[in-house]
């Protein structure tokens, strides 16, 4: 099996793992698929002891944001099966992808996962036209999930950027989503 729905380049998913979910990156190039998991983290933790990864792909900011920084409740994930194995997928996913995650190297901050995909499914073939809000809280949010461990000022201007472009291209979704960031930053809503 190939890419499936995966594309060249970093593709941002929410992936799942046993009861948990969390923003990532899938690397893809010459037709194999990579993940970059941060030791320490639930993903990597359910990726060494249970050996798969869910890709949802889902194209609600407030999601990306809450499980940056939170836990979901259990009713947000559905069970299904791929390659004989139990998974979990986002309840509300557009479509999804599962897994087998075989680790290739780990280094003292990462994982290096190997991805094998197992099984994929579109529930809701629906075009998202390329918003520049929406893009933008993804970035937003990739740094800050980094400045929370460095407290680096390159980082903080990086989101202050990206937070002015969801504030003009961004609807409502993005808005709540850039509050909600600010939140778990502590970065009061008039930055």
């Amino acid at each position: 099996m190939g890419l499936g729905l995966l594309r060249d380049g970093i593709n941002e998913v929410i992936a799942t793992t046993y009861q948990n979910a969390a923003p990532m990156g899938i690397i893809c190039r010459h037709g194999e698929a990579r993940m970059v998991v941060y030791r320490g983290s639930h993903t990597a933790g359910h990726i060494e002891d249970d050996g798969w990864v869910v890709a949802n792909f889902i194209f609600d900011p407030v999601l990306y944001v809450r499980t940056a920084f939170e836990d979901l409740p259990a009713d947000y994930f559905t069970g299904e099966h791929a390659g004989g194995i139990p998974v979990q997928r986002l309840t509300g996913a557009e479509a999804w992808a599962a897994y087998s995650a075989v680790i290739e190297r780990k280094t003292n901050e990462a994982l290096i996962v190997s991805l094998t995909l197992l099984r994929e499914e579109i529930i809701a073939p629906v075009v998202h036209p390329v918003n520049r809000g929406f893009n933008s809280i993804i970035e937003a949010t990739v740094h800050a999930t980094r400045v929370v461990r460095s407290d680096d000022e390159t980082l903080q201007r990086l989101i202050r950027h990206y937070a002015r472009l969801v504030k003009r291209c961004g609807g409502d979704r993005e808005l709540e989503a850039l509050s909600l960031l600010f939140g778990y930053l502590g970065i009061p809503e008039k930055s």
